[in-house]
């Protein structure tokens, strides 16, 4: 089957989603963007199984910060049910409390990371099967560092 513009538009749009989940602190909303089998490796760790990605989501993404993905560069490309990604995620953390005077509060860390996706479709639609994260550059204090 070949590959259509609405093909590109959803799998782009299931990454986004995934972004928005966890910018807005939705981790059961990421059962709608995985796949059972989904294996994920980013700095943050590799999991695979959807439940072990979601409790590595929310591990990560702590709540009682602001989180904010930036998704740019989207390169789709699409073979009948199967569909790759590349994609450029840049990712900040910041303080959840705002300091007086101040609009907003500073992120205390930035990464930027290239991620390699794989979906797939099913009765369901289009679900991410594969997610793999390769940092590029970062500024700041890792909140996983902080943990540690």
């Amino acid at each position: 089957m070949p590959a259509t513009a609405t093909d590109r538009a959803d799998v782009t749009q299931l990454i986004y989603r995934l972004y928005a989940c966890m910018d807005e602190g939705r981790f059961a909303g990421l059962s709608s963007v995985f796949a059972d089998d989904i294996s994920v490796r980013t700095p943050g760790g590799l999991a695979i199984g959807r439940e072990a990605v979601i409790a590595q989501a929310s591990r990560n993404h702590a709540t009682t910060e602001r989180v904010q993905h930036f998704v740019h560069n989207p390169l789709v490309e699409v073979d009948g049910d199967h569909a790759t990604v590349r994609a450029d995620v840049i990712v900040t953390f910041t303080p959840d409390d705002t300091p007086d005077g101040r609009t907003a509060p500073e992120p205390r860390y930035t990464l930027s990371e290239r991620f390699h996706y794989e979906a797939i479709r099913g009765s369901e639609g289009w679900r991410l099967s594969r997610v793999d994260g390769t940092p590029v550059w970062a500024h700041g204090t890792s909140p996983l560092a902080a943990q540690a």
